[in-house]
């Protein structure tokens, strides 16, 4: 099982909301989405020499929240 389905299995059995557990695995996914596509975009992987003093740096990121 993935994380998504065995959090979907934990939050039914406790009997939690599984609209949380949705947003929360969501969050996650796009986050990844998020610096993947950062990747792509400056053609170099995070903390890769290529990229220092290229004008074209990483300057940090921050998750995004649903």
């Amino acid at each position: 099982m993935n994380h998504l389905s065995t959090d979907l299995v934990e939050a039914i059995a406790q009997k939690q909301d599984i609209e949380e557990v949705f947003r929360h695995n969501l969050g996650t996914a796009i986050n990844q989405l998020l610096k993947h596509e950062l990747t792509v975009f400056l053609d170099y992987e995070p903390f890769d020499r290529e990229g220092f003093h290229s004008g074209n740096s990483r300057n940090g990121y921050y998750d995004r929240t649903l």
